[in-house]
């Protein structure tokens, strides 16, 4: 799952206040109960009662996340995953920056700090290994936003200093708010994610039968409508195999968990 949490406000007096929408969140992740989850926006106590409540779920979850601004400060791009199922080797953080472990910086123009968090797992199941990267693009620069696409690109195939190397050969699942729609032919994000990156968008990958309806994920409260665009996506790396892909409209009592639809994907990452 990807999943924009809208970051936390904790005033009562605030439409959608994150003490009204905890509720929703929580019954969401309990219903779908996915294996891994990259969240956007996610502030440090908002993921904190986060995984308080998805202990409840009766899976031991856990979560790698750090602020966008360094330490505990501003949004994280925050990994959660099922410890009994996922085993986290190593994990890394960097920056959408000229220098991309600046902590806190962007790159010029963008609106505000961007990030990558990215971890590599073992399953537990069968020791199949894979990497997970999880981002949120900027909203203001189109240029902070290609040069996003393209630092995970470099990440995923030729890493250059201060990046760490990949295991080559291990699969990448690729998970984000990327704020632009999944575009062909105008050498944007999409396209350089796709082409230059060799990705999948898993949701088109999905056969006609297990795939949901494509529509927009941001909706700002408002529900489903005819306007707008799918910029939540995630990716995978050649084979892997998308089994079965939506986005969720769910709701709890009224209340849409966020302003954002999350999007879900089933994916056989061809292991051992």
């Amino acid at each position: 799952m990807t999943f924009n949490l809208r970051f936390a406000d904790y005033d009562p007096a605030v439409p959608h206040s994150w003490p009204e929408r905890r509720p929703a969140v929580a019954a969401l992740l309990k219903e779908e109960s996915p294996d891994l989850i990259g969240t956007q926006e996610g502030l440090h106590r908002q993921l904190r009662d986060i995984h308080e409540d998805m202990r409840q779920s009766g899976r031991r979850y856990d979560w790698i996340g750090l602020g966008r601004e360094g330490g505990s400060r501003g949004e994280f791009m925050a990994v959660f995953y099922d410890a009994g199922r996922l085993d986290p080797l190593e994990y890394e953080h960097f920056w959408i920056a000229p220098d991309p472990h600046a902590v806190g910086q962007k790159w010029p123009g963008a609106g505000s700090p961007r990030m990558v968090t990215w971890v590599r797992f073992r399953d537990r199941t069968d020791g199949a290994e894979f990497y997970a990267l999880n981002t949120h693009l900027d909203n203001v620069s189109a240029e902070a936003r290609l040069e996003g696409a393209r630092l995970l690109v470099q990440q995923m195939r030729r890493p250059g200093a201060p990046l760490p190397p990949f295991e080559p050969g291990l699969p990448c699942v690729v998970m984000g708010d990327f704020n632009v729609p999944p575009v062909l032919g105008d050498g944007g994000v999409h396209e350089t994610l796709v082409k230059d990156g060799e990705l999948t968008d898993s949701f088109t990958a999905a056969p006609a039968g297990r795939r949901g309806e494509d529509h927009h994920t941001w909706h700002n409260y408002a529900g489903m409508s005819s306007s707008g665009a799918r910029i939540d996506w995630i990716l995978t790396s050649p084979g892997v195999t998308t089994t079965s892909a939506r986005i969720s409209t769910f709701t709890h009592e009224g209340r849409y968990p966020s302003d954002h639809f999350p999007v879900l994907a089933t994916l056989d990452l061809g292991g051992p």
